[in-house]
C-alpha cells in the first residue's frame, strides 16, 4: 500500500495506487456528505489557510467548501492587504502563519515551484497543498478531471483523450498528463498551435497534432484549455475568430469524436474562442460536473493529509 501523503504539490511520479485511493475517497466522501448537504466532522479542530497570490474565486471557493464540509476551520488570507504586498519575504510570511498553529496551507502562486519551496522551508508540521503554481502543476485539477472521466469511462486502458489549446503555459495540461499516464490511459493526444505546444523534450511519447480535425477523430474525451488573450500575439493566427476557426470546439468537430465523447474545460470558459456555447452547454458537456467533483476531490486531499 502506498504511503499516506503529507503534502500534495504535484501528481508527477505519484503511483497509480495513490491516485486511485484519492479518487475512491472523493466518491466515498461525496456519498458520506450526501453530495454536500450533510456536514462531516472528520477534520474538526483542524485549521486550513487559503493563501492565494493569484486571484481564483473558483478554486479558492472549492477548497473552502471542501474544508468546511469536513468540519475544519478556514481562513482566507487576503494577499492584497497583507505585508507581502509591501515587500515582506515569502518565507517570513510562512513562518508568521505557522506560528498561528495552522494544519494546512493551500497555496496558489504565479511562480512555478513555490509550493515545494514552502514545504522545504516549513518549520512546523503544516501540510502544503498546491492550488496551482506557474505553468507547472495543478494537482487537484488533474485529479478532478480523472474522476470526471472515470465516472463515465472507467476503463482507462481503452480510453483516448485529447487536450487542446495552450498546452505550453498550462499547469492543468501537465497535471492531466501526469494523472492520465499513471492511470494507464491508452492514448493521450495534444493539439494546439506550434507556438503553444509543449517543448520537444517534455512528454516526447505523447502524440502531438496541429490539425484539430485530425486530433479529435475518434477520441472518448476532449479537454479544452483556456486561452489567455495576451498569448494571441505569440501565434500566427491574427485574432480570436481565427483561433476559433482552427482550434475551437464546435458541433461539427465534436461529431468527429467517438459517440458520446465527453466535453471538458477547467474554466473559466472563453465562449466562441475555445468552445462554442451550444457545445459547452450541450448534452455531452461535463464542465459543471468537473466543478462539483472539484469539491469532493479537495475534500479527499484534505482528508488524506490531515485526518487523524
Amino acid at each position: 500500500m502506498s504511503p499516506r501523503l503529507r503534502h500534495l504539490t504535484s501528481l508527477e511520479n505519484l503511483p497509480r495506487e495513490t491516485i486511485e485511493r484519492l479518487l475512491d475517497r472523493a466518491e466515498s466522501l461525496r456519498d458520506a456528505c450526501a453530495h454536500g448537504t450533510r456536514k462531516l466532522d472528520v477534520l474538526a479542530g483542524r485549521t486550513v489557510l487559503n493563501l492565494f497570490f493569484e486571484p481564483s474565486t473558483r478554486t479558492r471557493t472549492s477548497f473552502e467548501l471542501a474544508a468546511r464540509r469536513l468540519g475544519a476551520d478556514v481562513i482566507n488570507f487576503d494577499i492584497g492587504l497583507s505585508s507581502t504586498s509591501k515587500g515582506e519575504e515569502l518565507f517570513d510570511t510562512l513562518h508568521t502563519l505557522e506560528a498561528m498553529h495552522l494544519d494546512a496551507i493551500v497555496v496558489r502562486h504565479k511562480q512555478s515551484g513555490t509550493p515545494d519551496m514552502l514545504v522545504r522551508h516549513a518549520m512546523s508540521g503544516v501540510s502544503v497543498i498546491n492550488a496551482g503554481d506557474g505553468n507547472r502543476a495543478h494537482p487537484t485539477q488533474g485529479l478532478l478531471d480523472a474522476l470526471t472521466i472515470r465516472q463515465h469511462r472507467p476503463d482507462f486502458d481503452k480510453l483516448s483523450v485529447l487536450i487542446c489549446g495552450d498546452i505550453k503555459h498550462s499547469r492543468v495540461a501537465r497535471s492531466d498528463l501526469n494523472a492520465f499516464t499513471a492511470l494507464g490511459v491508452k492514448e493521450i493526444r495534444l493539439c494546439g498551435p506550434a507556438e503553444l505546444m509543449l517543448p520537444a523534450d517534455e512528454a516526447p511519447q505523447i502524440r502531438r497534432y496541429g490539425n484539430f480535425d485530425e486530433a479529435i477523430e475518434g477520441v472518448d474525451a476532449v479537454i479544452m484549455l483556456r486561452l489567455q488573450k495576451e498569448r494571441m500575439a505569440s501565434i500566427e493566427l491574427p485574432d480570436e475568430a481565427a483561433y476559433f476557426a482552427h482550434y475551437g470546439l464546435d458541433r461539427r468537430r465534436l461529431g468527429l469524436a467517438a459517440p458520446g465523447c465527453l466535453v471538458m474545460h477547467p474554466g473559466p470558459i472563453n465562449r466562441g474562442i475555445e468552445i462554442a456555447s451550444d457545445v459547452a452547454d450541450g448534452a455531452q458537456s461535463r464542465i459543471l460536473e468537473q466543478v462539483g467533483n472539484g469539491v469532493f476531490v479537495r475534500m479527499a486531499v484534505l482528508n488524506e493529509v490531515l485526518a487523524r
